[in-house]
């Protein structure tokens, strides 16, 4: 497989084969980096470069040239190793989306090329504190020499703690307009702790960004509305398969536990725990939710496709706006269904597991729970409650999803 420009885009089993020795060392350091809270700088490091990170980066660029599809296949399969590592790696891919749905230029080259260079963006958005909904508290203002400088405190910064980058909601002093200001992460005025308590996703690097005077290029600014238009089904699409590899991993952990299980119950429906139907019933279970797991991920990742198809097509003028707003609404509905789908599915399947063995798989030097834990927490962001109803809203009386929601303080 070559990443000279003029070759051919890989197949998905190319793909799995160049990047499953670095998902088998991954897999390996999971349960001990789940154990102590230890970030996997060392694994994420090796991953971007062997060019995870440029895979939907066009051939010609020196990426991969993966479709949608193909993308949220690795994605999913890296979930499976350690889903810690490809939720941290979400806000990077929703960045390399955007710049693959703007427009061409320079601008977009030159980010492109970065990409392909090992170079990872992080994610910044949720405001800390009591910032209304709606509003954001994070300021970017000129500083008189042709530059902007950045100041605020962000939460739920995941990812950003492994980037090169920092992919930031703000807005600018000088026009009241929302923007993204994506700013160099080494830089004094740029500070990221590990703070994130959660129980579950303990090593996504999630937690508190914060920027002090952080120097902005002027380049580097956008209107938010510029932002690609399918981005939450997207972002959205990154937690469904940080679901289904977990319960993929859950079941190929939880399946290698009964083959090697040398102890079984006189009450038991085998003389051994490996060849007990009843056992086998449950691994059975898990793995076919496992399959439909994945196959949720994959239609998502199919109208993803399609949005992505259209915002190239309307900078070349194949695509009128009317097909491109049903491309985005098709995009965000998937998504929405896929969650209220995948979120129970799932936690359910994860936690049936343990009806497969014994009280020893509750050992945490096995840390099996950890695949419960961490689905559990992928799936209470942007609450799928909410998602249920609108989709039935779409059901009953035709109303399309918004695309564009945001979480802060509640209004009294």
């Amino acid at each position: 497989m070559s990443l000279e420009t003029g070759a051919a885009a890989p197949t998905t089993a190319e793909l799995l084969e160049r990047f499953s020795p670095y998902f088998a060392d991954i897999a390996a350091g999971a349960v001990e980096r789940d154990r102590s809270r230890s970030l996997p700088h060392r694994e994420i490091t090796a991953l971007i470069g062997a060019g995870f990170g440029a895979l939907r980066v066009p051939v010609t660029y020196g990426g991969f040239g993966a479709s949608m599809p193909q993308l949220f296949e690795m994605l999913t399969a890296l979930a499976a190793a350690d889903s810690n590592i490809a939720q941290a790696l979400r806000g990077h891919f929703a960045f390399v989306e955007d710049r693959l749905a703007a427009a061409p230029g320079p601008h977009r080259d030159q980010w492109l090329r970065r990409f392909a260079a090992g170079e990872v963006v992080g994610n910044s958005w949720t405001e800390v504190g009591p910032v209304d909904v709606g509003t954001v508290g994070t300021k970017v203002s000129p500083d008189g020499a042709g530059g902007f400088r950045l100041n605020g405190t962000k939460y739920y910064s995941t990812g950003s703690i492994f980037a090169d980058w920092i992919d930031t909601l703000a807005e600018r002093t000088d026009t009241g307009k929302t923007v993204i200001a994506v700013v160099r992460a080494d830089q004094p005025g740029v500070s990221v702790d590990d703070d994130w308590d959660g129980f579950g996703q303990r090593t996504t690097g999630t937690g508190t960004s914060t920027f002090v005077n952080a120097a902005v290029a002027e380049a580097e600014i956008t209107d938010y509305e510029a932002r690609f238009p399918f981005q939450t089904a997207f972002y959205q699409a990154v937690l469904l398969a940080v679901m289904a590899g977990s319960v993929l991993g859950a079941q190929q952990e939880f399946a290698a536990a009964l083959a090697a299980r040398t102890r079984t119950f006189s009450h038991g429906s085998a003389s051994t725990a490996a060849g007990d139907p009843q056992l086998l019933q449950v691994i059975g279970e898990v793995t076919a939710a496992a399959f439909a797991a994945r196959a949720i991920v994959r239609q998502v990742a199919v109208a993803l496709q399609a949005a992505h198809e259209s915002a190239v097509g309307i900078h070349s003028g194949s695509v009128t706006a009317a097909e491109d707003i049903a491309a985005n609404d098709a995009a965000e509905l998937a998504s929405a269904q896929g969650q209220v789908a995948l979120t129970g599915l799932a936690t359910t399947a994860i936690a049936h597991a343990f009806d497969a063995l014994a009280a020893s798989a509750t050992s945490e030097s096995k840390a099996l729970d950890r695949h419960w834990r961490n689905a559990r927490t992928a799936g209470n962001h942007n609450p799928w409650v909410y998602k249920a109803r609108i989709v039935g809203d779409w059901a009953v009386n035709g109303r399309v999803p918004e695309r564009d929601w945001a979480v802060g303080a509640a209004k009294r």
